[in-house]
């Protein structure tokens, strides 16, 4: 890896338990490269894209608000154990010496909405198993941890042993 003005290789590892937590981090913080030196060598499609990009927010936002009113509706009512948002949204790249103010944002925007995907994903995923526990005819890819528990295709005497809804619609 480049380290900024200096063009030498750096290690985070290599730093031993002697070096100071200030030393550490003055020493990643001349790592930093300027934004908008960053910015003025970036190549000019990806300059172009970010505005498509960042537009994902407003409906990630709006994924976010809703998925949360349904938890906090829903959940309690059919007594499952809500999801913590805070386990899956976590922002905290930012506070990384060696990152100019936009690989902050951008690694705030990743943070969040890879966290919203995975908080969403585990509230669906609770959703289903209470629903309909039952797998797929065939194998998808990225399947969620609860579907291997599910009832097999077709088998409706599994099906029924595990749907926990006691009413059903």
């Amino acid at each position: 890896m480049k380290a900024g003005n200096f063009g030498d290789k750096f290690d985070i590892f290599s730093l031993t338990n002697n070096d100071t937590k200030k030393s550490k981090f003055l020493f990643l913080k001349r790592l930093k490269v300027n934004s908008l030196r960053s910015l003025r060598s970036s190549n000019f499609c990806i300059l172009i894209t970010a505005p498509v990009i960042y537009s994902m927010i407003i409906p990630a936002l709006i994924l976010d608000f809703f998925t949360c009113l349904y938890q906090s509706i829903c959940f309690p009512v059919y007594g499952i154990e809500k999801v913590r948002r805070s386990d899956y949204i976590i922002i905290d790249r930012h506070r990384l010496p060696y990152l100019n103010t936009t690989q902050k944002i951008n690694c705030a925007y990743c943070g969040y909405f890879n966290g919203l995907i995975a908080y969403v994903r585990e509230i669906a995923s609770r959703t289903e198993q209470y629903w309909c526990p039952i797998r797929h005819s065939f194998k998808a890819k990225g399947l969620h941890k609860r579907h291997k528990n599910f009832a097999k295709y077709g088998d409706s005497k599994e099906f029924h042993e595990k749907q926990n809804v006691k009413n059903f619609l």
